[in-house]
């Protein structure tokens, strides 16, 4: 692959949204999940999240918009607006025919959905609104950011289960590298914390239940670890060939230099025990980057707080790393704010971004108890100064779908 340049980056998580608070917040490991009190979600058995807090201050969404989209779409339209700001681009200087919107998430629109089915069973037809329709499905954001900014170009939504956002990335990466955009805003949102969303994820058996410790209930790679807490959230990259960051002379956080996915087609949830294809997918990546494993200074891991999910990611690493598996420092920041499934990519994105400029690597915080599985060299609860020039990213969606992206330092 061709080096893309990531020239911006917008930011809405639970640790944050101007990149300085967020940084700040995964650096030093502050915890942001907490208990659900955005509806009774007392009779869930997961019922903590992490929340999305000061959207409003940051939007310029009219309150018209507002009552036709979703809470997830809300999100990639002020992601989208940080991100164009923070890269310094003059839309109405660009042909907006060549620019691409690559966006992922796993489960729509739910808080703008579940309501208005509510009142379809309640007031009938009439009481449901015309933006139903357009509001709750998966490229919903996609369409609004197009709309705002008249955005003409070749463009997708990809639903992958977790491994969504990074997986629109690496898309857009390839499809700039076939020519077929100027540049691309890519990333990822997910709006899970509704009644009906939590409940789906609840089904799945992947949450965490220790609900009267929220902050340190996401462990990943402890023993004791027993799920994934979610959150909500978006970010969104501008991605640009080499030819325009020297044109327009444009900072670069860093590169996109390899991308490999594979799918174990083994059971419709688990993954695969022997973790063969996520080992693949590590490979293809590499070589797409023309680098070794002794290459990769930093791992930004998975990390899905499961039993299955984080043993058979740690038993990939070993296998696809060779003797320098438990040399690589490998660590999961998204224990800090929690799990946003098909925006998690993305966030890791940003998150090993600002790690591989600041030379610092973010921690996998709560993990108390070592797990003989588990056995790789983890940067636990406390942040590690480590220079980083090449870094490499993992998520991993439900039914077996795996997802490796790898940057390096500009």
């Amino acid at each position: 692959m061709e080096k893309i340049a990531i020239t911006g980056l917008g930011i809405i998580s639970p640790s944050g949204i101007d990149k300085r608070v967020f940084w700040a917040n995964i650096k030093a490991g502050r915890s942001a999940v907490e208990k659900i009190e955005r509806f009774d979600a007392s009779l869930y058995p997961s019922r903590i999240a992490g929340h999305v807090k000061e959207l409003e201050g940051y939007s310029n969404v009219s309150s018209r918009l507002l009552k036709k989209i979703d809470l997830f779409s809300h999100m990639a339209l002020v992601a989208s607006e940080l991100c164009i700001e923070d890269a310094k681009i003059n839309l109405s200087q660009e042909n907006l025919k060549r620019v691409g919107i690559f966006m992922g998430n796993a489960i729509g629109g739910w808080l703008y959905a579940e309501t208005e089915l509510r009142d379809m069973y309640l007031e009938g037809r009439e009481g449901v609104s015309p933006f139903m329709a357009s509001a709750w499905f998966p490229a919903a954001p996609q369409g609004q950011i197009s709309i705002n900014y008249g955005i003409k170009g070749f463009s997708k939504t990809i639903v992958a289960d977790r491994a969504s956002s990074l997986m629109a990335i690496g898309y857009a990466a390839r499809t700039i590298n076939r020519g077929k955009c100027d540049f691309i805003l890519a990333g990822g949102m997910e709006a899970p914390v509704t009644p009906y969303a939590l409940l789906c994820c609840n089904t799945s058996g992947m949450l965490t239940e220790n609900n009267d410790n929220p902050r340190s209930a996401y462990r990943p790679f402890d023993k004791n670890r027993d799920g994934l807490a979610i959150a909500e959230g978006a970010g969104v990259l501008t991605l640009e060939p080499q030819s325009r960051i020297a044109a327009r002379g444009a900072h670069v956080y860093a590169n996109i230099i390899g991308y490999g996915t594979t799918t174990d087609a083994v059971n419709r949830i688990a993954p695969s025990v022997d973790g063969k294809q996520l080992v693949r997918a590590i490979k293809i990546a590499l070589n797409d980057a023309g680098l070794l494993p002794k290459d990769i200074d930093y791992i930004c891991a998975d990390g899905a707080g499961s039993q299955i999910g984080d043993a058979t990611e740690t038993k990939a690493i070993k296998d696809a790393f060779g003797d320098y598996a438990k040399k690589v420092i490998v660590s999961a920041p998204k224990s800090i704010y929690g799990n946003m499934l098909g925006a998690s990519g993305v966030l890791d994105v940003i998150t090993t971004v600002l790690a591989m400029e600041h030379n610092i690597i973010p921690p996998t915080i709560n993990y108390e108890t070592p797990d003989p599985v588990c056995d790789l060299n983890y940067c636990v609860n406390k942040a590690q100064e480590q220079t980083i020039k090449n870094a490499m990213i993992i998520n991993r969606g439900r039914g077996g779908i795996n997802c490796v992206l790898i940057l390096q330092k500009s």
